[in-house]
C-alpha cells in the first residue's frame, strides 16, 4: 500500500501482542514512517505503560494467553476516557471484526506474515490517530465557542443591567422634578415621560435577569411595567387600579420595547381621560396569542366615558404620534372597538 510522502507528526504507539518477535518487527516498520512503538507482551505491562501516559494510540492483538483483546478492551473503559484502539487478529472471521468494533475498537487489521500487514497496520494507526485528533480539535473549538458565547452573554447582561439602572435613575429624577412643580400640565407631561422611560427600562431589567438573551417574557415584563405605572400615575384624583391578564409569551427585545411603550401610552391616556372626576373604575390590560394565526393581541380597556378616535386630541398629540410610531415598528394594527360605554383599544401584531 503506497503512503504519502508528506512529513507526519510522529505517533507514539503502544503495541500489545504476546509474540515478542512480531512486536520488534512492527516497531521497525513504524519507525521507518517516523513513529515510535513500545511493544509489550501482556496486559499487565500494557496498563503499566498506559498509567505512565504519553501514547497516542494502542494496537491490540486478539489472541493472548489467558485472555483476549476483547477482555482488554472492556478494561480500558469508555471511548471518551481512553486512547483510540486498532484491533489486530490472525482470524479473517468477519464476526470477530464486528464484535471488536462493537466492543469499542476503532479499526480492525488482519495479521499475517506478509509485508502488506505492516502497511495496513500503519495506515490504520495513522487514520485512527488523525480522526481522533480532528475529534479533539472539534471538541476544543466547540468549547471555545461556548466559552466565548458565555462571555458575550455575561457582558450583554451587564450592559442591560447598567442601562436599566441608568434609566431607573432618570425616571426617579423625572419623578422628583414633577413633585416639585405646581403646573398640572407640566406634571402630566413629566408623568408621561416617566412612563415611557419606565417601559424601556423594564425591558433591560427583564433582559439582564433572564437566561434567554434577546428575548423577553411578556407576562413578567408587563407585570412589572403595570406596577410601575400604577405607582407613578395613581393618586387621589386618579385612584384607578390596573388589572393585567397576560399569557406566557416570549418576544424579541425590540418588540418588547415597542409593546411596553404602547401599553404606557394607552394606560396613561386612560388615567387622564377615561373617567370623570370623582368616578371609580379600573383599567384592564390583556395580552393573548391568537391561534393559529400566530399573532398577539394587546387590549387596553376601561368603563369610562368613552373616546372618539376621530375627535381632536385632548393634549399635545405627542402620545398619538408615539403610539403610531411604535405600532409601525411592531407592524401592528391599532383598532378602537365600538362599545356602549368606555374605551377599548386593540393592538394586533405578528408573533414572529
Amino acid at each position: 500500500m503506497p503512503f504519502s510522502t508528506e512529513i507526519l507528526t510522529p505517533i507514539r504507539v503502544l503495541y500489545l501482542d504476546d509474540d515478542a518477535g512480531l512486536g520488534v518487527l512492527v516497531k521497525k516498520a513504524l519507525a521507518r514512517r517516523g513513529h515510535n512503538v513500545v511493544p509489550v507482551v501482556n496486559s499487565a505491562q500494557a496498563f503499566e505503560c498506559l498509567a505512565q501516559g504519553g501514547f497516542d494510540v494502542m494496537a491490540l492483538d486478539h489472541s493472548m494467553p489467558g485472555e483476549t483483546g476483547l477482555d482488554v478492551l472492556a478494561r480500558l473503559g469508555p471511548r471518551s476516557e481512553r486512547l483510540p484502539v486498532v484491533y489486530v487478529t490472525g482470524s479473517a472471521d468477519a464476526r470477530l471484526a464486528l464484535q471488536a468494533i462493537r466492543a469499542g475498537a476503532d479499526e480492525y487489521v488482519i495479521k499475517d506474515t506478509a509485508t502488506e500487514f505492516y502497511d495496513l497496520l500503519i495506515a490504520a494507526i495513522e487514520n485512527v490517530t488523525e480522526r481522533w485528533r480532528l475529534k479533539r480539535q472539534k471538541a476544543e473549538d466547540e468549547q471555545a465557542v461556548r466559552e466565548a458565547r458565555d462571555r458575550a452573554e455575561l457582558l450583554l447582561q451587564e450592559v442591560n443591567h447598567r442601562v436599566a439602572n441608568s434609566l431607573g435613575l432618570v425616571a426617579a429624577m423625572v419623578r422628583m422634578q414633577s413633585a416639585a412643580l405646581a403646573d398640572p400640565a407640566a406634571i402630566a407631561a413629566l408623568q408621561e415621560t416617566q412612563a415611557r422611560i419606565t417601559a424601556i427600562a423594564g425591558v433591560h431589567r427583564r433582559l439582564y435577569t433572564s437566561d434567554r438573551i434577546g428575548l423577553v417574557e411578556v407576562d413578567d415584563y408587563l407585570e412589572h411595567l403595570v406596577g410601575e405605572l400604577q405607582a407613578s400615575l395613581a393618586d387621589e384624583e386618579h385612584p384607578y387600579p390596573i388589572r393585567l391578564s397576560a399569557e406566557r409569551l416570549t418576544i424579541k427585545t425590540d418588540k418588547a420595547v415597542s409593546l411596553g411603550v404602547i401599553v404606557g401610552e394607552l394606560v396613561t391616556n386612560a388615567f387622564k381621560y377615561a373617567y370623570e372626576a370623582g368616578a371609580t373604575g379600573d383599567i384592564r390590560v390583556s395580552v393573548q396569542q391568537q391561534a393559529p394565526a400566530a399573532v398577539i393581541i394587546l387590549t387596553v380597556e376601561d368603563d369610562g366615558k368613552g373616546f372618539d378616535p376621530q375627535s381632536a386630541s385632548q393634549g399635545t398629540g405627542l402620545g398619538s404620534k408615539i403610539l403610531a410610531a411604535m405600532a409601525t415598528s411592531l407592524k401592528a394594527t391599532v383598532a378602537y372597538v365600538p362599545r356602549p360605554s368606555g374605551t377599548c383599544v386593540t393592538v394586533t401584531f405578528p408573533l414572529d
